[in-house]
């Protein structure tokens, strides 16, 4: 299949090859002039649209207010949190010249916003009726990428951060719970993506983070992608940047807080997971093409008639809104049809000479090509069901492949096979000895991904040192 003179390549013989010629060709994105940059397209940044606006709604749900912050923050503010500095200086930039001088104090361009947050909640929070302060910003960030790859891992990225601030402890965790399910149902009902929500390890939580929690999913190669993350960041940025209220008591205390954030890395594990050899399947959920008309039009067939109907099933489908166009174009039928697959287009709607005569639309779904002879007058309610049956179809398929590739490990020479082998995620004892979980991933790649929301104690060993472990986490290697 071509587009543009270029063939993409197989994903069943080349993963990364194809995921790059799919993005180029499908016209999602490219590599901006600097290297790590992203320059996304229209067609890439409408799928982003789609997953904000639907996102948006759960976080105003939540009680989050939109604010915006700027984009430079004094290299002083990171300083104040000692684990906080550390954890980003290997991926922050840092502006020490502007208006052809030297600054006074360097400035670090965005990595995350905790700081010039918290130094405007310190204002902004004075009493316990200031409380909780929830704010939300849509933004981009910059975390310098030394292994650049498209969607996946950007020097420059898009992507939303919650704040909020709390009078307890146990209010912020239940906001860092609420966030975390607001991300897995944005991936299982928006990207049809299965995976697993937990806890991170102390050596993979957030830099001045108490807990962080993820969601980890299953790609083709059997690598994880890490989707989101929630952070409870106890009291160590509201010390620092003396983020404090008046009590109902008339006491001073300091405020208890959080984050949480969703990237467009998101799109990138859309792609990966669910496209095939001839290029996007996306997701009628946040699909900017939900259905595509194609009339096929020839010289021997009354066009009329075909573009009469066409324009029938437009009118139907914008009516119940449905993502529609037309594919007027003076390519052949055949060049239509695989540019809709490339583009992962839902559903195509063919209307040629046989189904003018019928007075009939086929309806072809793009992840199974099952396909429907429909009336005009019931496409609405046929296009509906067919949609949400695609897109419960691509969740199940998800899980389904999550799961078989979930495998548990007893012994350490089992693991090193899973990992040498088929990888994906395996279930593993560990005693939390950040010495075991630092060699397992040396010898075999794999880091600890999260322990699973839920997950009971049980007498157990590590799989590296064989030390008594309560819990079995989920390892992966990982992007």
């Amino acid at each position: 299949m071509a587009n543009q003179g270029k063939y993409i390549t197989k994903k069943s013989e080349n993963l990364s090859d194809w995921y790059n010629d799919v993005i180029i060709a499908a016209k999602l994105a490219e590599h901006g002039p600097v290297r790590g940059t992203m320059i996304i397209r229209p067609y890439g940044y409408a799928i982003w649209e789609a997953i904000q606006k639907n996102l948006d709604t759960r976080i105003k749900d939540l009680g989050a207010e939109n604010a915006y912050f700027p984009m430079f923050i004094p290299y002083s503010f990171l300083e104040r949190e000692k684990d906080h500095v550390e954890g980003f200086s290997p991926e922050l930039a840092v502006v020490t010249h502007a208006g052809g001088e030297k600054l006074p104090e360097p400035l670090v361009v965005r990595p995350t916003s905790e700081t010039i947050i918290y130094d405007a909640f310190s204002r902004w929070i004075q009493s316990y009726r200031d409380l909780p302060l929830t704010v939300n910003q849509w933004s981009n960030v910059v975390r310098w990428e030394k292994r650049p790859y498209l969607f996946l891992r950007t020097t420059e990225f898009l992507w939303q951060e919650g704040h909020s601030a709390h009078k307890s402890n146990e209010e912020s965790q239940e906001l860092v719970e609420q966030a975390l399910k607001m991300y897995v149902e944005t991936y299982q009902d928006d990207l049809a993506l299965f995976g697993y929500a937990g806890r991170k390890s102390e050596s993979e939580k957030f830099a001045g983070a108490v807990a962080t929690y993820s969601y980890e999913m299953l790609m083709p190669d059997g690598k994880a992608l890490q989707g989101c993350t929630s952070h409870n960041l106890g009291q160590n940025f509201s010390k620092v940047f003396n983020v404090k209220y008046q009590t109902e008591k008339g006491q001073e205390d300091l405020v208890w807080q959080n984050s949480w954030g969703f990237t467009t890395r998101s799109i990138g594990g859309l792609i990966m997971a669910h496209g095939d050899d001839n290029g996007l399947i996306l997701p009628p959920g946040v699909a900017p093409i939900q259905v595509k008309i194609i009339p096929i039009v020839t010289k021997n067939s009354d066009n009329k008639e075909i573009e009469a109907l066409a324009q029938k099933a437009f009118a139907v489908l914008e009516g119940r809104d449905i993502r529609v166009r037309i594919d007027n174009s003076d390519a052949s039928p055949g060049w239509k049809f695989n540019q809709a697959d490339l583009e992962g287009v839902s559903l195509r709607v063919e209307i040629g000479a046989t189904e003018a005569k019928e007075g009939k639309v086929r309806v072809v779904r793009r992840d199974n090509k099952e396909s429907f002879l429909l009336n005009p007058q019931e496409l609405g309610d046929q296009v509906d069901e067919i949609l949400a049956k695609m897109q419960s179809d691509l969740l199940e398929r998800s899980k389904k492949f999550t799961l078989e590739n979930t495998r548990e490990a007893r012994t350490y020479p089992d693991f090193k096979e899973i990992m040498n082998t088929t990888k994906g995620f395996i279930k593993a004892f560990w005693c939390e000895d950040p010495h075991c979980e630092e060699m397992i991933k040396e010898e075999t790649k794999a880091s600890t991904r999260c322990l699973p929301l839920g997950s009971e104690p049980s007498e157990g060993v590590c799989i590296y040192c064989q030390k008594p472990a309560k819990f079995q986490w989920l390892f992966a290697q990982s992007y």
